[in-house]
């Protein structure tokens, strides 16, 4: 068996988990998220745990009975706990802003950048602009909005400069060599 399918997920006493024909609901104190799970996955709600079961040992079961724990187990923590991605802003001049919604990045172009945020996810501006933290219920909302963040500008490896995950290490390359004479 997957060693990450048969594992149990606890869930805790202030969420509340409805399973009705292939669709899985969870609802907390942060929100609530809802999924349609593959027809051949088998969810049970008891006693405090979800358990997911699959009919076969097929490599297709195999492989969507991990998915599929993975999956119900970030919606649980999502609506109890949240999610958070941080990143960082270096280089002179280099900032971040917020207008409502929405993230406003200044990131040496000619013109600013403006993300909004998609639904269920919302931004936070630290430290004067250069971190800014990206939080919400759904993990996969929350990821995707970093990378996105990131794609404006991704690090340079000369100079390091860009927008960067929190405590991402940025392989630095030397510069030109001078001419030898």
């Amino acid at each position: 068996m997957s060693r990450i399918g048969k594992l149990p997920i606890p869930v805790p006493v202030d969420v509340t988990v409805s399973v009705a024909e292939g669709r899985v609901t969870v609802r907390g104190p942060r929100g609530e998220v809802a999924r349609q799970v593959h027809r051949d996955m088998r969810v049970r709600h008891e006693e405090g745990v979800l358990l997911v079961e699959r009919p076969s040992d097929e490599q297709t079961h195999r492989a969507l009975h991990g998915l599929t724990r993975a999956l119900l187990a970030n919606m649980v923590t999502g609506v109890s706990e949240g999610f958070t991605r941080e990143l960082e802003i270096e280089g002179t001049g280099y900032r971040a802003d917020q207008e409502g919604d929405a993230l406003v990045l200044l990131v040496g172009y000619s013109h600013s950048v403006r993300i909004e945020a998609p639904a269920g996810v919302s931004f936070a501006v630290e430290n004067r602009g250069k971190k800014v933290i990206v939080s919400g219920i759904d993990k996969e909302a929350v990821g995707q909005t970093a990378v996105n963040i990131r794609r404006v500008r991704p690090p340079e490896p000369y100079k390091g400069k860009g927008i960067r995950y929190a405590g991402e290490k940025i392989r630095r390359k030397a510069g030109k060599a001078g001419k030898a004479r």
